[in-house]
C-alpha cells in the first residue's frame, strides 16, 4: 500500500514548468488554497514551476489575495482559459495587460468539457456562445491580441449552426475534498458543494498527469464508506492536510453545517431584506417566479429575489437552483454563494450545466450591467476591467424565461421610498443603458428572434424585450419620465402603453405575493348574481403561466356556473392581466368550452388599447364585445337583453 500524503511543499514541487493546471472551486467554496499558496511560495523563492497553462470553470477567489489570486504573477503563468476572472483580478490583469495568453469561454462549457477531455473525446458541440463575445464570428473568446490560438471553433451540423469546444490535455489537477484515508479516497461530506472534482480527476488522470487533493483530516486506509468517496484513490497521486485557516467552507463562512445539509436552520435565519433599491427590484422580479417551476439565480442583485421568496412565503413552491449544483432550499449571497440551506439536492456542477442546457430552467434572474436598445447585455468586459461571463451565457440562453435585475445607473446613485413612490435623491453617475454594449454576453436579437421572453427590472423602470428592440412597460410612481429615464439612456427606448409598477412594491411589510402566484384569492374573482343570471370575473393585475393554472381558473368558474339555473351573462375585467405568449390557445379554448357549456351572452373590458387589441385577437368572434370599461360592458349586455 502506497501512503499517499505529503506535504504541501512536497506537492508543489511535483509541478514541473509549462505543466497545464485545472482547479476546483466556485467563489471561495472548495478551492484548494494550502496548495495554491505552495504554489506560490516556491516560484517566488526559486522562479519554478513557471510558464504554466491554467483551466478553470467557475471564478476562484475573493477579489483580493486569495484562491487564484496566488498564481497571479508575471511568468508564473503563461496562458489562462477561464470562465469567470472577477474574484481572481491579479491573473486577470495580467492578460488584459496582455502579459499572459487569456481566453473568457462559458464556465458550464469548460465544466462539461472536463468530462469530455475525461472520455477521451475530441471536445464539445454546443450552441451555448453562438452570436456573444464567444462565438468565433465575435473574437472566440479572445482577451487579448497575443491570444492567437482557437479555443472555439463554428461549425454546421444538419443545417444548424454550433460552436465546438476543442478538448484541452492537463497535467495536473488541484482539487478539494473533506477527508481522505491512507490510499487517496477523498469524500467531501463538510464541503458545501463537490463541483467537477471526480470529472477533473479523471480527466487528468487519463491524461497521465498529477492528482493533487487538499484535504483537512485522514481517516485509516479502507475505512471511509464507500458511496460517501466522490474521488476515489485510484484517481489519486497526493493528499495534503490543509491547515485549518487555508480550508474553510467559504471564504465567509469558516464552517457551517446548514452548508452540508446536515441540519436545517430555521425559518426566517436569513433576514428579511431592507425596502431599498435593491428590494425593489428584487420584488418585482419575484413577481415572475413560476409556481413549482425551477428557478436559477444569478449572483449580486439576483440574489435578494431568494430573500424576497422566502420571506413571502414562496419557497416551499419553486425549486430555486445555483449552477454549481444546488437544487432547491435557499441560496446564500456575498462570499457564501453557491451554498445554500435546505436544499433538496447537490449535484455534479457539469450535470448541473446539462440540465440547464437543455432547457430545465422556468426562469433565469441574472445581473445587468450594461444594456442597449437592441436587448444585448455585457456583464463581461468593461474597458480595462474583465469580469468574464461565468455561467451567465449557459443560463441566459436557455432558460425559458429571463429577467435581468439591476439599478437603472450605477456609481452614486440613492433613492427615497416613502408613502409608496421612489424620488431619485442622488443619480448614479455610470449609464448602464447605451447605445452599444462594450461587449455582448447575450444576444437580444437572437433571443427575440427565438421568441425568448426577456424582462429588464430596475428600480424605477421595467423594458421587455421585442423584435425591435427594448420597449418601456412599467414606471414607478414618483418617477419622471423624462428627467429620471428618457434622460438617462443613450438612445430611446420603444414606447406605447406604461403600466405603473405595482405599489406593493415601494410599502414597507409583505406583499401577500403568496396569495397572487398560487391564486388563492380566485374564489374571490368569481361573482355570480344568482337571481340576474349574470357571472363577474375579476381577472385585474391575474398573471397566468402555466397550463395547470388555466385549468384551474376554468374549474373554478365552471364550479360557479354549475349553481345558476341556467346560462348566464358575464362580464370580465382584463385590466392588467397578463398570460405567456404560448399559453394564449390554450386559453382561448378553455374559454370557448364554458362558452358552449354555461354563457349565454359575454363582455369583457380593459382599459389598456393593447389588452383589448390582444383579446380581439384571441376572442375574434367576439370583437364588437371588448371595451374600455366596466360601464360599457354592463350597456352592452342590457342592450343585449
Amino acid at each position: 500500500m502506497k501512503r499517499k500524503v505529503i506535504s504541501a511543499a512536497d506537492a508543489a514541487a511535483l509541478i514541473n514548468d509549462g505543466d497545464t493546471l485545472t482547479t476546483s472551486g466556485f467563489v471561495g467554496i472548495g478551492v484548494p488554497d494550502e496548495l495554491l499558496m505552495a504554489i506560490e511560495a516556491r516560484f517566488l523563492e526559486t522562479g519554478s514551476p513557471r510558464d504554466l497553462s491554467l483551466i478553470f470553470a467557475a471564478g476562484q477567489g475573493d477579489g483580493g489575495d486569495r484562491g487564484l489570486n496566488h498564481l497571479g504573477h508575471e511568468g508564473l503563468l503563461a496562458s489562462v482559459v477561464g470562465g469567470h476572472w472577477g474574484l481572481a483580478p491579479k491573473v486577470a490583469a495580467l492578460a488584459v495587460a496582455g502579459k499572459i495568453k487569456g481566453w473568457n469561454l462559458p464556465q458550464g462549457c469548460i465544466s462539461q468539457l472536463y468530462r469530455d477531455v475525461a472520455a477521451g473525446k475530441p471536445g464539445m458541440l454546443s450552441r451555448v456562445g453562438l452570436e456573444t463575445f464567444v462565438d468565433p464570428r465575435n473574437g472566440g473568446g479572445r482577451i487579448n491580441d497575443i491570444s492567437t490560438e482557437d479555443q472555439v471553433t463554428l461549425t454546421e451540423l444538419n443545417g444548424e449552426e454550433f460552436l465546438f469546444y476543442p478538448a484541452q490535455r492537463m497535467t495536473v489537477a488541484l482539487l478539494r475534498g473533506t477527508t481522505a484515508d491512507e490510499v487517496g479516497n477523498i469524500t467531501m461530506e463538510r464541503e458545501a458543494l463537490i463541483l467537477d472534482n471526480l470529472a477533473q480527476a479523471m480527466a487528468v488522470k487519463n491524461a497521465g498527469g498529477v492528482v493533487i487533493v487538499q484535504v483537512e483530516r485522514l481517516a485509516r486506509a479502507g475505512t471511509l464508506p464507500a458511496r460517501d468517496v466522490i474521488i476515489p484513490g485510484i484517481l489519486v497521486d497526493a493528499v495534503v492536510v490543509a491547515r485549518p485557516e487555508n480550508h474553510v467552507q467559504t471564504y465567509k463562512t469558516a464552517f457551517s453545517q446548514a452548508f452540508t445539509n446536515r441540519i436545517r436552520p430555521p425559518t426566517g435565519e436569513i433576514p428579511a431584506l431592507p425596502l431599498d433599491a435593491r428590494k425593489v427590484i428584487a420584488r418585482r422580479c419575484a413577481f415572475e417566479l413560476p409556481v413549482n417551476g425551477v428557478v436559477n439565480l444569478g449572483i449580486g442583485m439576483p440574489e435578494g429575489v431568494a430573500a424576497v421568496a422566502a420571506e413571502e412565503g414562496l419557497l416551499d413552491h419553486l425549486s430555486l437552483t445555483a449552477e454549481p449544483g444546488v437544487v432547491g432550499g435557499q441560496p446564500a449571497s456575498g462570499l457564501d454563494f453557491g451554498a445554500a440551506v435546505n436544499t433538496d439536492a447537490v449535484i455534479a456542477q457539469n450535470n448541473q450545466f446539462d440540465f440547464y442546457d437543455g432547457g430545465g430552467l422556468d426562469m433565469a434572474c441574472l445581473g445587468l450591467a450594461q444594456a442597449d436598445t437592441a436587448g444585448n447585455v455585457n456583464v463581461s468586459r468593461f474597458g480595462p476591467r474583465l469580469a468574464g461571463a461565468g455561467g451567465f451565457i449557459n443560463i441566459s440562453q436557455n432558460a425559458r424565461n429571463v429577467i435581468f435585475a439591476g439599478t437603472f445607473t450605477a456609481k452614486g446613485l440613492t433613492v427615497d421610498i416613502n408613502d409608496g413612490r421612489m424620488t431619485i435623491r442622488s443619480e448614479g453617475t455610470s449609464r448602464k443603458f447605451l447605445e452599444q454594449v462594450e461587449q455582448v454576453t447575450f444576444s437580444g436579437p437572437r433571443a427575440a428572434r427565438l421568441g425568448q421572453p426577456v424582462l429588464f427590472v430596475t428600480e424605477r423602470c421595467v423594458f421587455e424585450l421585442t423584435t425591435d428592440g427594448l420597449k418601456l412597460t412599467e414606471i414607478a410612481p414618483g418617477i419622471d419620465l423624462e428627467r429620471d429615464i428618457l434622460a438617462q439612456m443613450d438612445t430611446r427606448p420603444i414606447i406605447d402603453e406604461i403600466a405603473e409598477m405595482d405599489p406593493r412594491l415601494f410599502l414597507p411589510g409583505e406583499m401577500n405575493l403568496r396569495t397572487d402566484l398560487l391564486h388563492l384569492d380566485l374564489p374571490d374573482r368569481i361573482a355570480m348574481d344568482t337571481d340576474a343570471r349574470q357571472l363577474f370575473l375579476n381577472f385585474e393585475k391575474m398573471r397566468v403561466r402555466s397550463l395547470e393554472e388555466v385549468d384551474q381558473i376554468g374549474r373554478a368558474v365552471a364550479d360557479t356556473c354549475k349553481a345558476a339555473p341556467g346560462p348566464v351573462d358575464v362580464i370580465v375585467n382584463y385590466d392588467g392581466f397578463r398570460i405567456d405568449e404560448d399559453l394564449t390557445g390554450d386559453w382561448a379554448r378553455m374559454v370557448a368550452g364554458l362558452e358552449s357549456a354555461y354563457y349565454r351572452n359575454v363582455t369583457r373590458y380593459s382599459g389598456s388599447a393593447f389588452m383589448r387589441m390582444k383579446l380581439g385577437q384571441v376572442f375574434a368572434e367576439h370583437r364588437s364585445h371588448i371595451f374600455e370599461s366596466r360601464d360599457q360592458a354592463r350597456a352592452y349586455l342590457r342592450r343585449k337583453d
